[in-house]
């Protein structure tokens, strides 16, 4: 243990911290913007700076260690001049827009140039200047808003594994680009989105469909169908000041009538559907010594991973469609026939944590009816977004309910929202379809939790099932390396894009770097999903009576021939 000092505070802290964290301990706040815990550590922006007595200048507390009678001091004249000069000089190559940016009010450098009264017009000389790239479906970014503070060129590399931008250039003219200036639509970015979460101003956002939506909603030939996913109700209470990990859905229900959707179902459903065809696909590979592992194909990140990295594995991905995908498609085909509605007339919005659903729609073999499964993704922010302009108020709002019958689902649908939770739907199905008697317990804890790599093994009627679970492409790139090697048997594998799963997706409310230092989001938010589980009245996809009812009227058997043609897909080879 090393003593120290900070602004004349005893501090005790293990041999190796850092003056930032020693500072947490203390119950001192030194403010960062291009830090975050454990991804990007380079003391770059030289906003944490403080006073160390003896050194002969500021130094950054974010990579510096502390020693033994070390004193420290970070709130000196010194300091704060020389904070605020850094966020002048930041200001002066910033397009300052801030009324009517994404980030307004939420932006970490907004927020700190007001705290230390900076004036954006104190040194005034040449901007750079650029157009913006938007030529993704998904994703916009805007360097003229870039401060150089790297947290996406981190989270892309160490986290993602992708690492398809960096700094390009130097000097004055330093930017975050691809190679060789590439747009992200000509890069192989998966379209995850963590780069946008962790982006501390407007920089990067989603490419937003508010517009089309509310089009949508006000053309009266149109019904607009709204769903979504499981994650966003464990995360849009953050939105409008709710502690984090509230699940607010039934508020959530609510706000979709008042916007003026026609029907509000839940994704949540597509959930249960999807372990309905997945579990059956297993258990054939299983029976018939087809293709294994077999890996999970809800992620659309994940799969574009596999499409652009390793495309030999392409064999061994689940031919399901996403649970959204599946919703869409059900939608304009079997409740479009019930109802007696032109499919060409049905408008699909799905609210999404996941930046890379908006490609997802536009992926060939998506649109079962003819027509597009889903023609609007918007994310969690998004739908926040447009709650917050049409004057609703969410926190005053009663709690409301789901349409039937596409929006009944059971606590294995709710739980796809977190890692390990499609797995564990799939064994709460898989499992009674091979042993043929109910489960003693539906919980298969073993998959549970945010470590980034999860295994275990079940013996389910003399049949031994080897599973693992992975999020965060890290993790995901280090099993597709031992299965291509032969170094395991496993039989499923779950893979979340997303570290944490979609909980923690790039389409989810923004935190700072300071709040994610402090509160593991993955783990609150996904105890909201399985609180939801723990307390429902049917916990198996597979006892879910509105799915039981929809293979009766119409889809006859998983796995049948009109279930393929609806709920399934294939995937290419995107390695260039």
């Amino acid at each position: 243990m090393v003593h120290l000092k900070i602004n004349n505070v005893p501090v005790e802290v293990k041999e190796g911290t850092t003056v930032l964290e020693a500072a947490r301990v203390a119950g001192i706040n030194i403010p960062t913007l291009c830090y975050l815990k454990d991804i990007n550590e380079i003391g770059a922006c030289r906003i944490c700076v403080v006073e160390v007595k003896g050194a002969r200048s500021l130094v950054a507390a974010c990579v510096y260690p502390v020693n033994e009678g070390m004193e420290v001091f970070t709130n000196t004249e010194k300091v704060r001049k020389s904070r605020k000069t850094t966020l002048e000089l930041l200001l002066s190559n910033h397009k300052r827009e801030c009324l009517s940016c994404v980030r307004s009010t939420n932006c970490e450098l907004q927020k700190l140039s007001n705290e230390y009264g900076c004036d954006e017009n104190r040194f005034k000389g040449e901007r750079t200047v650029c157009e913006p790239d938007e030529s993704t479906s998904y994703l916009v970014r805007d360097n003229e808003k870039c401060i150089l503070c790297r947290r996406c060129v981190a989270v892309c590399r160490k986290v993602q594994e992708v690492g398809v931008i960096a700094p390009v250039r130097r000097g004055f003219s330093t930017h975050i680009g691809s190679a060789f200036e590439e747009s992200l639509a000509e890069a192989n970015c998966v379209a995850c989105g963590q780069c946008v979460a962790v982006c501390p101003v407007g920089a990067l956002h989603e490419r937003e469909e508010i517009d089309n939506v509310r089009a949508a909603i006000n053309d009266p030939e149109k019904v607009v169908v709204v769903a979504a996913a499981p994650a966003v109700r464990a995360a849009i209470g953050e939105e409008f000041g709710y502690p984090i990990g509230t699940n607010t859905e039934g508020k959530m229900f609510t706000a979709m009538r008042m916007l003026g959707f026609d029907k509000v179902f839940d994704v949540n459903f597509g959930a249960d559907l999807t372990i309905m065809e997945e579990a059956n696909e297993l258990l054939e590979r299983v029976k018939e010594h087809d293709t294994l592992p077999m890996f999970t194909s809800c992620s659309p990140g994940w799969i574009r991973f596999i499409e652009y990295y390793y495309p030999e594995l392409i064999p061994n991905l689940s031919t399901c469609k996403s649970p959204m995908q599946m919703f869409g498609a059900t939608v304009k085909t079997y409740w479009a026939q019930k109802e007696g509605i032109d499919p060409k007339n049905i408008y699909v919005v799905g609210v999404m944590p996941c930046t890379a659903k908006k490609f997802e729609k536009t992926r060939d073999h998506e649109n079962a009816s003819g027509y597009p499964d889903i023609d609007a993704v918007l994310t969690t922010r998004e739908l926040a977004k447009m709650i917050k302009n049409s004057g609703i108020l969410f926190g005053d709002l009663p709690d409301g309910t789901f349409d039937n019958p596409l929006g009944e689902f059971t606590g294995a649908g709710v739980i796809f929202g977190a890692t390990g939770g499609v797995m564990e739907a799939a064994l709460r199905t898989a499992a009674e379809k091979l042993t043929g008697k109910p489960l003693d317990k539906v919980d298969f804890k073993e998959v549970r939790g945010v470590k980034g790599i999860k295994e275990a093994e079940y013996d389910l009627n003399g049949t031994k099932v080897k599973v693992a679970v992975a999020s965060g492409l890290t993790n995901a790139k280090e099993l597709c390396e031992k299965i291509k090697k032969g170094e395991c048997d496993y039989t499923f594998v779950e893979v979340m894009c997303c570290p944490g799963g979609c909980v923690n997706g790039g389409g989810q409310p923004i935190q700072s770097a300071y709040t994610r230092r402090q509160v593991d989001l993955r783990a609150k938010r996904a105890k909201a999903l399985y609180d939801e589980d723990k307390k429902a009245e049917i916990r198996k996809s597979h006892e879910n009576p509105a799915i039981l009812q929809l293979y009766k009227d119409f889809f006859g058997a998983p796995g049948s021939h009109r279930a393929h043609e609806i709920l399934h897909t294939s995937y290419v080879n995107r390695k260039k």
